[in-house]
């Protein structure tokens, strides 16, 4: 298929999810639209991380960075009284400077022990939340955070309070930082990540500094975690040390590794799937607290059945898709004249 082709079917499936994404909240419930919400969010946790996989390293601390975001966010605009926006994009620049300063010991490991170092650094991080109320708020966190308030346009009143008009806030947001993720990823600087992932010592003998690399991801992932932090803090008005602890940790590890990071969208399949079946069909059926058991068995099925995550099912539906189109039913042959 020529390129110029492609990427005018990529646009037209871009708009028709948008367009999908814009309508879906009006067909849901008001305990539904809040859950959409949180799944939005989740998409960007999510997607943050995969970055930071992209270089071969897994985090178990990727959720108290995220509460590294929501708290600078939501002590910026109480504190200090700054505007929300403002204040996320401090939350998220904040999480990528305490990410910076972790990095310098985290990166003189590598693999399971970096595994294990940042899963430290992390409950450090939530002890020091818990230790000092001041101006952490101690074990309750901080409450009454401010959130993006009303405007009037037009005689008409945007509450932004409401799910839905919040959801667009979120979709907006978490879809430039997509965007941004995506472009990073086709850059330069993503192609070194690969390389740095695949073949870290082959890249280190062209010169490539790859502890530099892994720290740039670090970073960059961090920020992006904040921003998802700064959303859900001044959503939901309040946040706690235990919010960020690993048992949330462990979840987005089950979504990426059931979505797979191979592919851009992988983690966001994954994200969705558990996130719909934890939070609509076990919260219907009465099951939502056995949800560490489901997300444990959810997650050694995808490893021994589908190893490659839920993004390796896409191509196999697009070929069957398309030997479907290719393939019509064959036609009738007609008797000739004459024929007995």
């Amino acid at each position: 298929m020529p390129e110029e082709r492609r990427n005018s079917h990529s646009l037209a499936w871009l708009a028709v999810l948008y367009a999908g994404l814009i309508a879906l909240p009006y067909a849901l419930s008001y305990s539904q639209q809040e859950i959409l919400v949180f799944t939005t969010i989740n998409v960007l946790l999510v997607m943050s991380y995969r970055l930071l996989t992209l270089t071969g390293e897994w985090s178990l601390g990727h959720v108290v960075i995220m509460g590294c975001g929501a708290y600078a966010s939501a002590l910026a605009s109480k504190a200090l009284g700054l505007p929300v926006p403002l204040s996320m994009l401090i939350g998220g620049v904040i999480a990528g400077l305490i990410a910076w300063a972790l990095s310098y010991p985290l990166f003189r490991m590598k693999g399971f022990y970096f595994l294990i170092g940042s899963f430290a650094a992390g409950e450090i991080i939530r002890l020091l939340w818990k230790r000092f109320r001041d101006p952490f708020g101690g074990p309750k966190g901080i409450k009454r955070i401010p959130d993006l308030g009303t405007i009037e346009i037009g005689g008409f009143t945007i509450d932004f309070y409401e799910p839905v008009t919040y959801y667009y806030v979120a979709l907006a947001v978490v879809s430039v930082s997509l965007f941004i993720l995506w472009r990073i990823e086709r850059s330069p600087i993503g192609l070194t990540f690969h390389a740095v992932h695949w073949q870290d010592k082959l890249a280190e003998s062209v010169g490539v500094d790859t502890r530099r690399y892994r720290i740039q991801a670090f970073v960059i992932a961090s920020f992006f975690a904040g921003i998802s932090g700064a959303l859900l803090a001044h959503y939901v008005g309040t946040i706690n040390p235990n919010r960020f602890n690993v048992e949330e940790m462990v979840y987005v590890l089950t979504w990426a590794i059931v979505g797979g990071t191979a592919t851009f969208y992988g983690p966001i399949l994954g994200a969705v799937a558990l996130i719909v079946i934890n939070d609509i069909l076990l919260r219907e059926l009465g099951f939502d607290q056995l949800r560490p058991m489901f997300y444990g068995l959810i997650l050694i099925c995808s490893v021994l059945f589908l190893p490659k995550g839920l993004e390796s099912l896409v191509p196999r539906i697009s070929r069957l898709v398309r030997r479907g189109n290719h393939n019509p039913s064959p036609p009738k042959v007609q008797p000739q004249e004459g024929a007995e």
